[in-house]
């Protein structure tokens, strides 16, 4: 069987696998993509139905193409980014292979031997893009002899799939958060587990938290040490885009948990930290209003003050007097929804460039391997690296590496 041979391979059909194409295509570097799937195939089946962008249309983009459709105020529906990003792929040219996953990559002289399912490929340079999103986390916590419906959030589609009954989600960043106010909005009683979290003010004094994070220096930010987890964000641009408010959903009838704990003869074991999970929001939250004062002030913007954004409902009772057990069957909970993230799983990369946990060992998406890149995880080179922009600066700067090498 003949090995097809090619200068750079990336690994991976999404906005980072299309990010990294393009740099290099600008700079006349010949290569390749990978993707096992569809262009974008997270987004279109590993999401709800009603899943829109959390950040809004002007900022969720590449520089080289807007969506001249959307006010740019409004955050995209998941089916116009799946359209946008297969434009991408056509105005770009990308010379992509979807249906082609990848077994295996090995080490050979000169650069790497890739094993798919289609063949053979070796190439000096690989890219791994394959994103963080790879391998759902459920906590096998509650087994399946409870007789519940368990989904992951990536199965989760609509509240019609779920059988009737309360619903207990667990997790409360912007998937947990975002599925739990729909289930509630379609009359379900609603349990959710909330940890702790960043949670932004989605628009202050006339500008949204995408902006604010820029002027502030924020998506500039770098990992503070290696390895540094990416944090919870309890952010949503659903119906419009509304700050996260854990306190209104209580209001409107949700019941706030503390984290989940361990699972006895049909009863959750739940911590006494919600709280304090709910306080340290409200500090992340403050302190990016005290710091957009800061500059509003620093700079004699005339920007118009907003002293209601400061203002808090009194804590509802479900924190007040916090639930510290949770009976499923008396609670008339019938499914469990798991927003609780997704490990890195890179069973596929036969080279030494993981660290002892598993994650990519990496300077800027650079391994101590010449040629073996990542592109697309968190941190990367900074907070806004798995972002739709912020990918697109980290593919450029692996594309100069690549070009240099």
């Amino acid at each position: 069987m003949s090995v097809e041979q090619i200068e750079t391979l990336i690994i991976g059909g999404g906005q980072a696998g299309l990010a990294m194409s393009a740099q290099l295509s600008e700079r006349g570097l010949p290569h390749l993509v990978l993707e096992r799937h569809r262009i974008a195939e997270r987004w279109r089946s590993e999401r709800w139905d009603s899943l829109v962008a959390n950040g809004p249309a002007w900022h969720d983009r590449f520089p080289i193409l807007d969506f001249p459709d959307l006010d740019p105020a409004t955050f995209a529906h998941k089916d116009r980014i799946v359209a946008y990003f297969e434009q991408v792929a056509e105005i770009t040219k990308t010379p992509i292979r979807c249906g082609v996953e990848v077994t295996s990559v090995v080490a050979i002289d000169g650069g790497y031997r890739v094993q798919t399912n289609q063949g053979v490929i070796e190439a000096r340079n690989v890219v791994s893009a394959t994103g963080p999103f790879q391998r759902p986390l459920i906590p096998h916590d509650v087994p399946a002899a409870a007789g519940l419906m368990q989904l992951h959030s990536s199965g989760y589609r609509n509240p019609a799939q779920l059988p009737k009954g309360a619903v207990l989600v667990v997790g409360a960043g912007a998937s947990g958060s975002q599925i739990a106010d729909e289930l509630l909005r379609a009359g379900r009683k609603v349990y959710l587990s909330v940890g702790p979290h960043d949670r932004p003010p989605i628009r202050y004094r006339g500008k949204d938290f995408c902006w604010w994070l820029g002027v502030l220096g924020h998506w500039d930010a770098k990992a503070r040490r290696k390895g540094m987890e990416h944090v919870t964000i309890a952010v949503s641009g659903a119906h419009g885009g509304n700050t996260v408010d854990f306190r209104d959903f209580a209001a409107r009838g949700m019941t706030l948990l503390g984290r989940t704990g361990a699972y006895d003869n049909g009863v959750l074991q739940i911590a006494g930290d919600l709280a304090e999970n709910i306080a340290g929001g409200d500090r992340h939250y403050l302190t990016t209003l005290d710091e957009a004062d800061a500059y509003v002030a620093a700079h004699g913007l005339d920007f118009p003050p907003e002293p209601e954004a400061r203002i808090f409902a009194d804590n509802p009772d479900c924190v007040t007097h916090p639930l510290r057990s949770l009976d499923l069957a008396q609670a008339g909970i019938t499914s469990i929804i798991w927003a609780t993230g997704y490990a890195l799983d890179y069973s596929w990369l036969q080279v030494d460039a993981l660290d002892e946990k598993g994650r990519p060992d990496h300077i800027r998406g650079v391994t101590k391997h010449r040629g073996l890149y990542f592109l697309g995880l968190p941190w990367l080179a900074s907070r806004a690296s798995p972002f739709i922009w912020g990918v697109w600066r980290d593919a450029a700067y692996l594309a100069d590496q690549i070009a240099a090498n």
